[in-house]
Parts: structure tokens; sequence; C-alpha cells
């Protein structure tokens, strides 16, 4: 599960990597995005800016509001649920990823490892997305089961996808989408750091 990640590409490299039309303006975020905060992804041909989560609206012991929860992550079987398939149908996107961080260690002291492709500097994590009342445009990533080293931090990881099934992710059929929803296959590196998890706001979010 993926609560936290890097995107440390400016927004014109990021755009000429997915080929895309850069409509970020004057967007500014963080290098370490968190659920429930801005992040930039590839979507319908364009660099966008978007609300990492989907809205899971709450309702407190009295029936009252309560502020909406980001559900960050989408896992693979899921994804014919009402909260996720016409999303997945109908309105996928890649999400440009550096590397993502996963909690190791004991519980109160858990420390971040981050996890990257060693042969590339800027990776594409599959995504949905959707419009929303509450924070505008806003999109999910989408999890598979762990395999490899990847299984060493956590039992699911991100579905990462390869330059050449961009196209196929954004725009098949969502059969097609869904045969990519597989764990990578090529190498992973682990960075396991002394950094606190909580370190930042970064805290376990939702995932359905």
């Amino acid at each position: 599960m993926c609560n936290l990640y890097r995107m440390t590409k400016g927004k014109d490299e990021v755009a000429a990597w997915f080929e895309a039309i850069e409509a970020l303006g004057g967007a500014n975020f963080g290098d370490e995005v968190y659920p429930g905060y801005p992040g930039a992804v590839v979507a319908e041909g364009i660099l966008r800016q978007m609300t990492w989560g989907f809205p899971l609206v709450m309702k407190g012991k009295q029936g009252q509001p309560l502020k909406p929860k980001p559900v960050n992550n989408a896992r693979t079987d899921k994804l014919d649920s009402f909260f996720w398939k016409f999303s997945f149908a109908e309105r996928r996107c890649l999400i440009p990823v550096t590397a993502w961080a996963e909690a190791e260690g004991v519980k109160g002291s858990k420390t971040r490892s981050w996890l990257s492709l060693p042969d590339s500097e800027l990776f594409a994590c599959a995504g949905v997305w959707r419009g929303s009342d509450e924070w505008g445009n806003c999109y999910s990533m989408v999890m598979t089961d762990a395999a490899g080293v990847a299984a060493q931090v956590h039992t699911r990881m991100p579905v990462i996808v390869g330059p050449e099934n961009y196209a196929v992710w954004t725009d098949g059929s969502p059969e097609a989408a869904r045969e990519l929803c597989v764990p990578w296959a090529g190498e992973i590196a682990i960075d396991r750091t002394d950094q606190p998890w909580t370190k930042g706001g970064a805290v376990q979010q939702n995932l359905l």
C-alpha cells in the first residue's frame, strides 16, 4: 500500500517524458506527495494537477457530516466495485513517480523505505481519476500484490506501467488494462532510511 511517494522532476521534463500537454501552469506542490494533497497526473494526454485520493464521505455517531477521508489506493481485486468501476472503465491515468515509500520497523518507531526502478529516474504508476464536489478532480493509485524485493516491505505494491503500455492503460479497453494489473517483473531498488515514517504527515490512509 502506498501512502507517500516522491515526484522530483520538473513539469516540463515530465510532460516531455509522457509526450503530454503541460497544463500545470503555476501549480506548486512538494517533491513528496501525501494523501489528500495535490499531485501531478497524466490524464487524457494532459499533465495536470489533481488531489491524491477519492473523497470518502464520513458521518459521525449523531449522523453529522465529517471531513471526507482520501481513499488514495485502489486494490486491483476491487476495481469492479461501485466505488471504482466507472473510473476504471472510463477514466484511467498515469501517475509520474520517482520513488514510493513504505513503513518498516516496530510500531511507534517505523522508518521510511523508498522503492524505485534502478534503471529509470522516472516511471509511471497506474491510476484512476474522477471529479468530486469536495476536492475537484482527484485520483487514486492502483495496487496489486507485491512480488520480488517489494514483498519484503509490504504485501501490496503499485501497478507500474512500462512506456510501451502507457496508451494501453489510458486508452485501451478495461480488459486490456486489467491485464497490466500485475506485479512489476523488472528490478526494484530499496533505500532503507532512518527517517521517521510520520515525519511531515505521512500517515496510514484508506484502501478500498
